[in-house]
Protein backbone atom coordinates (compact mmCIF):
# COMPACT_ATOMS: atom_id res chain seq x y z
CA UNK A 1 0.00 0.00 0.00
CA UNK A 2 1.44 3.37 -1.04
CA UNK A 3 1.31 5.96 1.68
CA UNK A 4 1.46 8.69 -0.97
CA UNK A 5 -0.13 8.40 -4.40
CA UNK A 6 0.76 10.92 -7.11
CA UNK A 7 -1.64 11.08 -10.06
CA UNK A 8 -0.37 13.21 -12.94
CA UNK A 9 -2.89 13.47 -15.73
CA UNK A 10 -3.54 15.20 -19.02
CA UNK A 11 -3.36 14.75 -22.77
CA UNK A 12 0.33 14.44 -23.61
CA UNK A 13 -0.45 15.19 -27.28
CA UNK A 14 -1.97 18.64 -26.54
CA UNK A 15 1.03 20.68 -25.40
CA UNK A 16 0.46 22.13 -21.91
CA UNK A 17 -2.60 19.94 -21.30
CA UNK A 18 -0.11 17.09 -20.85
CA UNK A 19 1.67 18.85 -17.96
CA UNK A 20 0.46 16.47 -15.24
CA UNK A 21 1.34 13.41 -17.28
CA UNK A 22 4.82 14.77 -18.13
CA UNK A 23 5.49 15.76 -14.49
CA UNK A 24 4.45 12.31 -13.23
CA UNK A 25 6.67 10.55 -15.78
CA UNK A 26 9.66 12.66 -14.69
CA UNK A 27 8.94 12.08 -11.00
CA UNK A 28 8.56 8.32 -11.53
CA UNK A 29 12.02 8.18 -13.08
CA UNK A 30 13.63 9.59 -9.93
CA UNK A 31 11.39 8.21 -7.17
CA UNK A 32 13.05 5.61 -4.97
CA UNK A 33 10.65 5.40 -2.03
CA UNK A 34 8.51 2.28 -1.74
CA UNK A 35 6.00 4.47 0.12
CA UNK A 36 5.28 6.59 -2.97
CA UNK A 37 3.42 5.44 -6.07
CA UNK A 38 3.42 7.72 -9.09
CA UNK A 39 0.89 7.09 -11.85
CA UNK A 40 0.93 9.07 -15.10
CA UNK A 41 -2.49 8.83 -16.76
CA UNK A 42 -4.37 10.59 -19.50
CA UNK A 43 -7.50 11.13 -17.44
CA UNK A 44 -8.94 10.37 -14.03
CA UNK A 45 -11.22 7.35 -14.27
CA UNK A 46 -13.41 5.47 -11.76
CA UNK A 47 -10.95 2.56 -11.53
CA UNK A 48 -8.47 4.90 -9.80
CA UNK A 49 -10.73 4.95 -6.71
CA UNK A 50 -9.06 1.72 -5.54
CA UNK A 51 -5.48 3.06 -5.34
CA UNK A 52 -6.82 6.37 -3.98
CA UNK A 53 -8.52 4.64 -1.06
CA UNK A 54 -5.35 2.84 -0.02
CA UNK A 55 -3.21 6.01 0.19
CA UNK A 56 -2.77 8.35 3.14
CA UNK A 57 -2.23 11.31 0.81
CA UNK A 58 -3.04 11.82 -2.87
CA UNK A 59 -1.36 14.51 -4.95
CA UNK A 60 -2.98 15.39 -8.27
CA UNK A 61 -0.86 17.14 -10.93
CA UNK A 62 -2.67 18.96 -13.73
CA UNK A 63 -2.70 21.91 -16.06
CA UNK A 64 -5.33 24.60 -15.60
CA UNK A 65 -6.72 27.46 -17.64
CA UNK A 66 -7.33 29.56 -14.51
CA UNK A 67 -4.83 32.36 -13.95
CA UNK A 68 -1.92 33.67 -15.97
CA UNK A 69 0.27 31.34 -18.01
CA UNK A 70 2.93 29.86 -15.73
CA UNK A 71 1.08 30.47 -12.43
CA UNK A 72 1.73 27.58 -10.01
CA UNK A 73 -0.94 26.79 -7.43
CA UNK A 74 -1.59 24.27 -4.69
CA UNK A 75 -4.90 23.71 -2.97
CA UNK A 76 -6.22 21.10 -0.61
CA UNK A 77 -9.17 19.17 -1.99
CA UNK A 78 -12.40 17.97 -0.45
CA UNK A 79 -14.65 15.29 -1.92
CA UNK A 80 -17.50 16.46 -4.13
CA UNK A 81 -20.50 14.31 -4.95
CA UNK A 82 -20.03 12.01 -7.92
CA UNK A 83 -22.44 12.69 -10.79
CA UNK A 84 -25.14 10.05 -11.07
CA UNK A 85 -24.01 9.20 -14.59
CA UNK A 86 -20.31 8.44 -14.34
CA UNK A 87 -18.31 9.39 -17.39
CA UNK A 88 -14.89 8.14 -18.40
CA UNK A 89 -13.15 10.98 -16.60
CA UNK A 90 -13.68 12.56 -13.21
CA UNK A 91 -12.50 15.65 -11.37
CA UNK A 92 -10.07 15.01 -8.51
CA UNK A 93 -12.78 15.89 -5.96
CA UNK A 94 -15.27 13.51 -7.61
CA UNK A 95 -12.65 10.73 -7.55
CA UNK A 96 -12.14 11.34 -3.82
CA UNK A 97 -15.90 11.16 -3.27
CA UNK A 98 -16.09 7.92 -5.25
CA UNK A 99 -13.32 6.37 -3.13
CA UNK A 100 -15.18 7.47 -0.02
CA UNK A 101 -18.47 6.06 -1.27
CA UNK A 102 -17.02 2.73 -2.41
CA UNK A 103 -14.45 2.10 0.32
CA UNK A 104 -15.48 4.33 3.21
CA UNK A 105 -12.18 6.23 3.28
CA UNK A 106 -11.01 9.51 1.85
CA UNK A 107 -7.33 10.42 2.05
CA UNK A 108 -5.98 13.93 2.38
CA UNK A 109 -5.54 15.30 -1.14
CA UNK A 110 -3.95 18.22 -2.94
CA UNK A 111 -4.19 19.59 -6.46
CA UNK A 112 -1.02 21.13 -7.87
CA UNK A 113 -1.47 23.05 -11.11
CA UNK A 114 0.32 25.29 -13.55
CA UNK A 115 -1.74 27.58 -15.75
CA UNK A 116 -1.15 26.58 -19.36
CA UNK A 117 -0.30 28.77 -22.30
CA UNK A 118 -0.77 26.46 -25.31
CA UNK A 119 -3.18 23.60 -25.95
CA UNK A 120 -2.26 23.08 -29.59
CA UNK A 121 -1.32 19.69 -31.01
CA UNK A 122 2.17 18.76 -29.89
CA UNK A 123 4.12 16.87 -27.26
CA UNK A 124 6.21 19.77 -25.95
CA UNK A 125 5.23 22.02 -23.05
CA UNK A 126 5.24 25.77 -23.66
CA UNK A 127 8.28 27.72 -22.40
CA UNK A 128 6.31 29.38 -19.55
CA UNK A 129 5.04 26.03 -18.28
CA UNK A 130 8.41 24.29 -18.74
CA UNK A 131 10.11 26.97 -16.63
CA UNK A 132 7.65 26.35 -13.77
CA UNK A 133 7.88 22.56 -13.83
CA UNK A 134 10.74 22.45 -11.26
CA UNK A 135 8.63 24.51 -8.84
CA UNK A 136 5.68 22.14 -9.26
CA UNK A 137 7.90 19.11 -8.64
CA UNK A 138 9.39 20.80 -5.54
CA UNK A 139 5.91 21.50 -4.17
CA UNK A 140 5.00 17.85 -4.72
CA UNK A 141 8.25 16.71 -3.06
CA UNK A 142 7.49 18.83 0.03
CA UNK A 143 3.94 17.47 0.26
CA UNK A 144 5.25 13.92 -0.05
CA UNK A 145 7.87 14.51 2.64
CA UNK A 146 5.32 16.14 4.99
CA UNK A 147 2.86 13.29 4.48
CA UNK A 148 5.45 10.61 5.16
CA UNK A 149 6.60 12.44 8.31
CA UNK A 150 3.03 12.89 9.59
CA UNK A 151 2.21 9.23 9.00
CA UNK A 152 5.36 8.08 10.79
CA UNK A 153 4.63 10.39 13.73
CA UNK A 154 1.03 9.13 13.94
CA UNK A 155 2.34 5.56 14.05
CA UNK A 156 4.80 6.47 16.82
CA UNK A 157 7.88 6.01 14.69
CA UNK A 158 10.28 8.00 12.60
CA UNK A 159 10.11 8.49 8.82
Amino acid sequence: MARVLVLGYGNSLRSDDGLGWHAAVEMARTSVSPDVTILPCHQLTPDLAEPVQSADTVIFLDCTREGDAGDVRCRELVPEPVPTSLTHDLSPSALLALASELYGVCPRAYLLTICGESYAHGEMLSPKVSRQLPELREMARRLIEDSLCQTATALGGFP
